[in-house]
Formats: structure tokens, C-alpha cells, sequence
């Protein structure tokens, strides 16, 4: 059986790590890191994200910012809240949590964050960094980074390994198969155009699974011995459950932790890791900007 990589235990260390970190730039310096969360409208899918994420920040000592826009409201005040807040020394992070009102382009909003400041690591700048060999972003992907983080923290070796990444999303499949080329692994994007996908997903050591498809990738897809890091999260009907419906990632988890070496599950996996990676984030911004200050 594989072991079942906790994401919980993880992003649970890696908070404590966090909020020594913050103590330690208040006592030093007298200031904390800053994050602020911008929601236009009132999707109850992203008032609940905003929510953990503001919870998240209250726990570890990292200073609030809430911006709360109207639905209505027009993309040029939405990218004036966002000017404000790029030149304003405490916020050391900015969220636009997504998806914004369809009257909204939201790539033109993004590209409005600083450069600095772009703590979810979409910001083209940083994007065109992570795929250029010898260079750097300022910050990295929250997903992305939650799965070599969870890989690193489990103890597994990623240079010279075969790794497949399912899906080729901006978001996650894009960004991750990058990070695992920086690692020094030989990586294959398989995508809803590839034909026969499990024949390439056989030979992966790691197996990046973020396809949104639920159970998609079988236990008779996966390497003996594999790394699996299952993205997806995905709700199938099941009348057991009160809410009427259970979530499941894009792996058989029953099927494939009889053959992978390590398994993340669906829920507790890569998701209590994202937003931990959001906070680090933002930790690693402040500790540029007060320091060089």
C-alpha cells in the first residue's frame, strides 16, 4: 500500500514555521506581513475561499486587508482598489479572488497587481521567469508549489525522474510542469488531446494528476512505486452523504495506493497546502520588502 501523504500534518508544520517567522519580523522590526483579499460580488464559492483565507491570516499573525466590491461595480474601480493597495506599504500581497463579474476582464485586472506584490504568482513577469532557465520569479504558483512541497516533505527525489503532468491549465498544469523541470525531471504533458494517455502516464515516477475529471487516472495506469499528486477535486453524487454528493480527485484513490509508493488523497491532500503556500507567500514578500527598507 502507498503511503497517504497528509496534506493537513504538512500544511500544519509549515504554519508554525510561518508564524515563528512573523514573530520574529515584529519583534525585530515592528511591522507583520500584509495580505489583502479583494472579492467583487457575492459568489457563495468564493466568499467561502475568502473566508478561509482570511481565518488563515488571523491564525498566523499576518495583517488583513478586506476589500469588498459590489458586483456591479466597473473594472476601472476595481483597478484603482487595486493601485491603492500596490502603493501601500503594509500590504505586502494582493488576491483578486476569481472569478470576477463577466463585465470584468480579468487578465487586464491581474496585470494591474505589482509585480512585487503578486503573491498567486500569475503575473506574466513571473510566469515568464519560472520558464526561463536561470531565472527566477518572485513567486511561484500556490498550487504548484503545494505539490513540490509536498513531494520535497515526503522525501521524494525528483531529479532525473519521469514525470507526467495531466492537464495543461495556467493555473496548475502549466506552472507544475515547469517547477518539475527546474527539479531536473524529465516531464510529459498529457492533455484532453492526447491519445492514449495511460500509456504515458505507465512510465511516470511522479504522476501530477490535475486534469478535473473525476477518477479518471486507474490504478492500472499507475507505476509501481509512483508519486502520485492528485490535484483534482472533483463532487460525484453519493445519497449517503447528507450533502448528496462527495468530493473525489482526478485518481482512483482506491485502486492506485495499492500500486504508488506515496498518494495524496481527496479531500486533505493538496488543498490545506494551497493556501499555506498563499501565506508563505506573502511571508517571503514581506521579508524582502521590510528588509530591504
Amino acid at each position: 500500500m502507498a503511503t497517504v501523504i497528509d496534506g493537513k500534518a504538512v500544511a500544519q508544520t509549515i504554519r508554525s514555521e510561518i508564524t515563528d517567522e512573523v514573530r520574529l519580523l515584529s519583534e525585530k522590526y515592528g511591522k507583520v506581513p500584509g495580505l489583502a483579499v479583494v472579492i467583487v460580488g457575492n459568489r457563495q464559492d468564493s466568499e467561502s475561499y475568502v473566508r478561509t483565507k482570511r481565518k488563515a491570516c488571523a491564525d498566523l499573525g499576518i495583517k488583513n486587508f478586506d476589500i469588498d466590491l459590489p458586483e456591479q461595480i466597473s473594472e476601472a474601480e476595481v483597478i484603482k482598489h487595486v493601485h491603492q493597495l500596490n502603493a501601500d506599504p503594509n500590504v505586502h500581497g494582493i488576491l483578486v479572488q476569481l472569478p470576477l463579474p463577466k463585465h470584468i476582464n480579468e487578465e487586464k485586472v491581474l496585470t494591474e497587481i505589482s509585480l512585487e506584490k503578486d503573491v498567486d504568482g500569475f503575473h506574466p513577469l513571473n510566469i515568464g521567469k519560472l520558464a526561463m532557465k536561470g531565472r527566477d520569479p518572485l513567486f511561484v504558483p500556490c498550487t504548484p508549489k503545494a505539490c513540490l512541497e509536498l513531494l520535497s516533505r515526503s522525501g521524494v527525489s525528483i531529479k532525473g525522474k519521469r514525470a507526467v503532468v495531466v492537464g495543461r491549465s495556467n493555473i496548475v498544469g502549466l506552472p507544475v510542469s515547469l517547477l518539475l523541470l527546474k527539479a531536473d525531471a524529465t516531464v510529459t504533458i498529457a492533455h484532453s488531446h492526447t491519445s492514449q494517455p495511460e500509456d504515458i502516464i505507465r512510465e511516470a515516477d511522479i504522476v501530477i494528476a490535475a486534469a478535473r475529471q473525476a477518477k479518471m487516472i486507474k490504478g492500472s495506469w499507475i507505476k509501481p512505486g509512483a508519486a502520485v499528486i492528485d490535484v483534482g477535486t472533483n463532487s460525484v453524487d453519493d445519497p449517503t452523504r447528507k450533502a448528496g454528493y462527495r468530493l473525489v480527485g482526478d485518481v482512483d484513490f482506491e485502486e492506485a495506493s495499492k500500486v504508488a509508493g506515496w498518494i495524496t488523497p481527496v479531500p486533505g491532500g493538496v488543498g490545506p497546502m494551497t493556501v499555506t503556500m498563499l501565506l508563505k507567500n506573502t511571508l517571503e514578500s514581506a521579508k524582502r520588502s521590510i528588509e530591504q527598507n
